[in-house]
């Protein structure tokens, strides 16, 4: 069999996925490099088994499965995050999250809980941005917190504490100064849980009922519980349900409620302070 440079089988690729970018992410995978080391030897062959392991990933992402799940990792925050099909995939609208409650939160120690954590993206990078916090996570997926057990050994963490249960079950009686959360907010009719790489995320994490907000009308209820007066929860949503998510806030008698748009100016995320009863 004639071998192939890098060169030429990335630009086949590129040309089949449509994209020269995951080509490349795809091939510097098979070969075990780096996309660095891949530009300085594209002219140089590939050796069948190497070749052999990029069209097996190959055919995986032209199959549609998200290419986060093929490399198994992804960027969240300048840092990178494992993943896997039983954690929604890191994306950028979620790190404004993380902006929002570091902006809120300040330097000085904070008790954090971060609810729905799955792969630990957010509950991990604010332990990693403020080692004086001390951050609960929890999630109703087992195998979801795995991944994220493993984040938080990658990242050598000590202030982060992993609980398996429902929103705050977990918790029991403690109380935070700031919670945040990514919980499931699409709709369960919503045509795009069958489309992209929707198709391939665990859908307990992506939807729920009532439009989207069952969860989140829950999660906002019982927050008022678990927060110390004067806390902060900090929540993503639809780009469609500001309205609807701030409406909560204020039923469950959140002040100062506000929506913050993401770097399309599309409202994405929505925080209120607890003042307590």
């Amino acid at each position: 069999m004639t071998a192939h440079s890098s060169r030429q089988l990335r630009d086949r690729a590129a040309a089949r996925l449509n994209s020269a970018l995951e080509a490349e992410l795809l091939l510097a995978e098979a070969l075990g490099r780096s996309r660095a080391w891949l530009y300085a030897r594209l002219d140089e062959p590939v050796e069948d088994p190497d070749a052999d392991r990029f069209r097996v990933l190959l055919d995986r992402r032209l199959a549609g499965e998200p290419i986060a799940y093929i490399l198994g990792r992804r960027e969240f925050y300048g840092r990178d995050f494992q993943v896997d099909a039983s954690v929604l995939i890191p994306r950028p609208e979620t790190e404004l999250v993380v902006e929002l409650a570091l902006r809120l939160g300040g330097p000085q120690p904070k008790e954090v809980a971060d609810i729905g954590t799955g792969s630990g993206c957010i509950a991990l990078t604010l332990a990693a941005e403020r080692p004086d916090w001390q951050v609960a996570a929890t999630d109703i997926s087992a195998a979801a917190l795995a991944v994220a057990e493993r984040n938080r050994q990658a990242l050598a963490l000590s202030n982060v504490q992993l609980a398996c249960g429902d929103l705050f079950a977990p918790l029991a009686h403690r109380s935070f100064d700031l919670i945040v959360s990514n919980p499931p907010y699409v709709a369960e009719q919503d045509p795009h849980l069958s489309r992209g790489d929707l198709r391939f995320e665990p859908r307990v994490a992506l939807s729920c009922a009532e439009d989207g907000l069952a969860v989140i009308q829950r999660l906002v209820a019982q927050a008022r519980d678990h927060l110390h007066s004067g806390g902060y929860l900090v929540l993503e949503h639809g780009h469609d349900q500001a309205t609807g998510v701030s409406a909560v806030f204020d039923r469950q008698g959140f002040s100062d409620v506000r929506t913050h748009d993401d770097l399309n100016g599309i409202g994405r995320v929505t925080l209120g302070r607890w003042r307590g009863d």
